[in-house]
């Protein structure tokens, strides 16, 4: 009997020893990975403040909540950050084509006033670099340059037979007045006498 009676006495103390120590209270980690852990415990914690002030599992159940707290606020504000990088990036990508804009029309206005001042003297403006060469615009000039003629014996003088042909109102020289320095000066002689 004392053979079965031990063995019974050991499993007895055994299982009271077994019930009558607490369970570890939960890590900070166990409530990080188990929310649902989390949210009993901080409920449990909240329903009576004053006993559960000191408690180990509340605690590390309040840690949690702030480990939680401060990793959302991180993310919010890399998303932020994140929001403000990609505005300022637009807003540069921006100012950079209003800046090329600008110096795209200024480049236009400076060709446009070169084009008009060639278009005098009814010349071409050099093609752009993007133009082809073999290409004319349909608002090319076609004023005609008259060619000298030198003779032996007088300076050289305009030949006058060419003329405007595309109907433009660009001056045509009819003749060369026929002009002698003498004839000049007299008119300025019988005024002064």
């Amino acid at each position: 009997m004392t053979k079965i009676i031990a063995p019974i006495l050991v499993c007895g103390v055994w299982l009271l020893a077994g019930c009558g120590s607490d369970p570890p209270p939960r890590s900070v980690r166990e409530y990080l990975d188990n929310p649902i852990v989390l949210e009993a415990a901080i409920v449990r914690c909240a329903e009576n403040r004053n006993e559960t002030r000191y408690d180990a599992e509340c605690l590390n159940a309040r840690q949690a909540v702030s480990l939680i707290e401060a990793r959302q606020e991180r993310a919010r504000h890399d998303a932020l950050e994140l929001q403000s990088q990609r505005k300022r990036d637009a807003l540069r990508r921006t100012q950079q084509a209003v800046a090329e804009a600008r110096r795209r029309a200024r480049a236009d206005a400076e060709r446009r006033k070169e084009a008009a001042y060639l278009a005098q003297f009814g010349e071409l403006p050099p093609p752009l670099e993007d133009e082809k060469n073999d290409e004319i615009g349909a608002n090319a000039p076609g004023a005609v340059i008259p060619e000298i003629v030198e003779t032996q014996n007088s300076a050289p003088t305009l030949d006058v037979s060419l003329s405007a042909s595309d109907g433009g109102n660009a001056p045509v020289a009819e003749s060369m007045p026929e002009s002698d320095l003498e004839e000049v000066r007299r008119p300025n002689e019988e005024l002064h006498d």
